[in-house]
């Protein structure tokens, strides 16, 4: 089952103890992102609402009693989406409450599932995955209809190897 739009929301939104997403492309090609994701790159300042509606989400997903994170893969060097989302997205993502850990495969393979497949789990119960061209431009969402025992054990793996993005950063000058 594909989700889009609102059917896509109200899933997301349905989960009732957590959210968490396993993030391996190196660029999110998100056409509400383009002009930001310029601005960055020319060194301009960060807008003061970089992206309030998920901040607002993510409270009120943990004023909730809910939590969500994820765990982000990067590869040095580090693309310009990705500086990009360290600077302006993450930080103001992790005030808001979600947790954020980076998983940097540069010299070592976890026995992650590293083909570029990114997914949501929501209550270590449902999975969806999400579909991206090798440029970064999502496809769409679908729901997993398996067991989602698998992508269990990849989070669990992803989740001991990871470290939180604040310790990660530490140095990189980003």
């Amino acid at each position: 089952m594909l989700l889009d739009g609102e059917d896509w929301r109200r899933f997301f939104d349905a989960f009732e103890r957590e959210a968490w997403r396993f993030e391996a492309q190196p660029t999110y090609t998100m056409p509400r992102e383009q002009e930001n994701v310029a601005r960055f790159l020319r060194g301009e300042e960060k807008p003061a609402d970089h992206n309030a509606r998920w901040h607002e989400r993510v409270r009120a997903y943990v004023e909730s009693g809910r939590s969500i994170g994820r765990v982000r893969i990067v590869h040095q060097p580090l693309t310009e989406y990705q500086r990009y989302q360290f600077a302006w997205g993450i930080p103001g993502n992790i005030r808001a409450g979600e947790d954020i850990r980076v998983l940097d495969v540069t010299r070592a393979d976890y026995g992650l599932p590293l083909t570029g497949q990114d997914w949501w789990m929501f209550d270590e119960a449902s999975v969806v995955h999400l579909n991206f061209r090798p440029d970064g431009t999502q496809i769409n969402r679908e729901v997993f209809e398996g067991d989602p025992a698998a992508h269990r054990e990849w989070k669990r793996i992803a989740l001991e190897h990871a470290v939180p993005f604040k310790e990660y950063v530490k140095g990189l000058g980003v």
